[in-house]
């Protein structure tokens, strides 16, 4: 638990470690998830959906995701793709 509690501290409480992220799907889809830098949360492209990470700590409840119109589903994954990139 320490080692985690580390982790989130080094990433600043806002974004979380990545094999953590590596390990979560969505709740509703079961596809994995991808971390979006820019809005710091979990985006699930397959079922359109975002999930707020709030202190490190990912909020996957169906109810707390927003649903994301096909605007920004392809805005958020252009910023990804940049944020990769560079």
């Amino acid at each position: 638990m320490r080692r985690t509690a580390a982790l989130l501290w080094t990433h600043g409480g806002r974004s979380i470690p990545r094999a953590l992220a590596d390990v979560l799907v969505c709740p509703l889809s079961k596809q994995p998830l991808r971390y979006c830098e820019a809005t710091g949360s979990l985006v699930s492209d397959a079922a359109g959906v975002s999930f707020p990470v709030l202190d490190g700590i990912p909020s996957l409840v169906p109810k707390d995701g927003k649903l994301l119109d096909d605007q920004e589903v392809k805005s958020e994954q252009e910023s990804s793709t940049r944020d990769s990139s560079g």
